[in-house]
């Protein structure tokens, strides 16, 4: 809970988003040091992942408090002010804290914020050096823009269900809702070099950004591959559009992920099953050949790897420098000696009690980031926000 010595060490920012990808960002921001009040509606009860559950943190005696676990995985080192932006007074008090900051985030509709006055066209004149931050499902213009935007809308419009799922099956959204969470990414890094070209210049200036226009640009490969051949990339499960063998494969007690990226990687697979033909055989010899014979070469390969247990194929493949991994469930990902080494999950003080989050990745050598605040009780910092002469202090 010590203050931030972080990169990001006196940025303040002001958080008018909800749900995931505003506060994917804004939470990244502050691990990083900035100052980030989150605000919230008390018409609503505050942001709606507050609700998305369960599970739910209890207190000691086992009472539901308002932290669900979707809640908690965006919303750490930020306080929450409850101010109701349809009245006078919260529109004044929102004026007054981004006149203290130097970023504002919002994901309400285009236009939404207009008629409050506070839009990035209302606030400018005043505030010319404020970043402004703004996050919608289709983008301030195009003939879309007035639709609202969900990770499942961005994930289906966007293309990447129709890559997603087995050949014969329907497409398939990605297990977590990773359109909003890569839009968050997006989002800190355009704030992030709007911050410095304002500290270079003294200008501000808005972003706007998309949830799907995030989703098409990190199509990478695929989105290439159609733009480069005209063809319609289909679904191959687990299967790499540009590598074989690159998938999930089945062993005698369970499953392996093989990830052969070049030529002499595969024939010290191949020897490794006892398999040498394969490599000597010009079908397969190289990778271009096995993308044109994936089938042929996934029917030797799988009955073969059914013959072997997972952990023979790991350790055997480890040794002979052939990438191989295992295909873990969350109790044991997070029972890894890795995840406890890379301290990728911390224990926060939270009003309620102890709650466990996901670490943040990021490793800075000199500037590390900093857990400091639980994510927080809806309005918990409400008073003494909105008293202070200094709003964004630490």
């Amino acid at each position: 809970m010590a203050a931030s010595d972080g990169p990001l060490k006196g940025v303040k920012v002001l958080d008018l988003s909800r749900i995931l990808a505003g506060p994917t960002c804004t939470q990244l921001l502050g691990d990083l040091g900035a100052n980030v009040i989150k605000i919230e509606n008390p018409a609503t009860g505050g942001d709606d992942t507050r609700q998305w559950g369960p599970p739910y943190v209890e207190d000691s005696e086992g009472n539901r408090s308002d932290l669900s676990a979707y809640f908690m995985s965006a919303n750490r080192n930020k306080k929450s002010v409850a101010v109701d932006i349809a009245t006078p007074e919260g529109q004044a008090a929102i004026r007054r804290l981004a006149g203290h900051a130097d970023i504002l985030i919002e994901n309400f509709k285009p236009g939404g914020l207009a008629k409050y006055g506070l839009d990035y066209d209302s606030l400018r004149g005043d505030l010319p050096g404020l970043v402004y931050c703004s996050i919608s499902g289709y983008g301030q213009t195009g003939p879309n823009s007035a639709k609202p935007g969900y990770d499942l809308m961005a994930q289906g419009y966007g293309g990447i269900m129709s890559l997603t799922g087995e050949p014969e099956g329907a497409p398939m959204k990605v297990g977590v809702g990773i359109a909003d969470v890569m839009c968050g990414m997006y989002a800190a890094v355009g704030i992030l070099a709007a911050l410095r070209h304002r500290d270079l210049t003294g200008e501000g200036q808005q972003i706007d950004l998309a949830l799907v226009d995030a989703q098409v640009a990190w199509l990478i490969n695929e989105g290439v591959n159609y733009l480069t051949s005209g063809q319609v990339p289909q679904r191959r499960g687990n299967g790499h559009p540009n590598i074989v063998p690159y998938d999930v494969y089945e062993t005698a007690d369970g499953h392996v992920i093989l990830a052969v990226g070049n030529d002499s990687q595969f024939k010290r697979f191949c020897d490794y099953l006892d398999l040498f033909h394969l490599s000597e055989d010009a079908r397969f010899a190289t990778n271009p050949a096995r993308l044109e014979h994936r089938d042929a070469l996934n029917a030797e390969l799988r009955p073969a790897m059914r013959t072997r247990v997972t952990a023979e194929v790991i350790e055997g493949l480890e040794t002979l420098r052939v990438p191989v991994g295992p295909v873990r469930t969350l109790d044991q990902v997070f029972a890894s000696d890795q995840v406890a080494a890379r301290q990728m999950q911390i224990a926060m003080r939270a009003a309620p009690g102890e709650v466990q989050l996901i670490g943040n990745p990021l490793n800075l050598s000199r500037t590390p980031v900093t857990y400091r605040h639980a994510p927080p009780t809806f309005g918990a910092d409400t008073e003494a926000v909105l008293s202070s002469e200094n709003p964004f202090e630490d």
